[in-house]
């Protein structure tokens, strides 16, 4: 396939029919909130500049791009799986899960999913999986960006209804600040207990 526009690989399937989504996930690794997942279908006309895997934008950066994303893409849809589904599914089931929701959620119904990672969710289209996809393919790059900023938008949300847990300053990761605030106040209602650090200070409660 001709990588011209779209960041995508030569060697993938090449087709004019086909309708190309990236698909990406934010939020595996905190031990608080939901994780998000995006899927986009980039307009090979209305070219982004700048895009790339969003661990490596600024956070400024990020929120430039995520509304152009919404405004020239031909479709996204953002997702979520929540904190009751990861701790009864899994971190990994549970991202599996929210990817797919983006995708049926797209406006377009795409015929192939290009997956950030090495696995793919079980889906009715096809889907590749891409190692470092989000910094490789435009389309993953998009989504990465727009699961990103979702997730943090709703950590913000978060921060408001528990403020004690700085939720707005480390987005739910296991800062040295979060795991203080999380030893001095106990596991908050959106915390996954099933993520190591939250599982042993409810144990101890016990």
């Amino acid at each position: 396939m001709n990588n011209q526009n779209l960041g995508l690989f030569d060697d993938l399937p090449a087709s004019a029919d086909e309708i190309i989504c990236g698909v990406d996930e934010a939020g595996r690794g905190p031990l608080a909130g939901p994780v998000f997942a995006a899927a986009v279908i980039l307009d090979v006309s209305r070219p982004i500049e700048g895009l790339r895997d969003s661990k490596k934008l600024t956070e400024a950066k990020r929120d430039m791009l995520a509304p152009l994303i919404k405004q020239h893409a031909l479709a996204w849809a953002i997702a979520e799986a929540s904190e009751e589904e990861i701790d009864k599914l899994n971190i990994l089931q549970a991202s599996m899960m929210a990817m797919r929701r983006a995708v049926e959620a797209l406006s377009t119904v795409p015929t192939l999913a290009l997956i950030d990672g090495n696995r793919c969710p079980v889906m009715k289209i096809q889907s590749i999986a891409i190692i470092g996809g989000d910094d490789k393919v435009d389309a993953i790059s998009a989504a990465s960006i727009l699961a990103k900023t979702a997730r943090d938008a709703a950590l913000v949300v978060l921060h408001q209804r528990y403020p004690e847990y700085c939720f707005d300053q480390h987005k739910g990761y296991g800062t040295a600040l979060h795991l203080e605030r999380l030893r001095a106040h106990g596991p908050s209602p959106v915390h996954r207990r099933s993520f190591a650090p939250v599982r042993k200070l409810l144990e101890v409660s016990l």
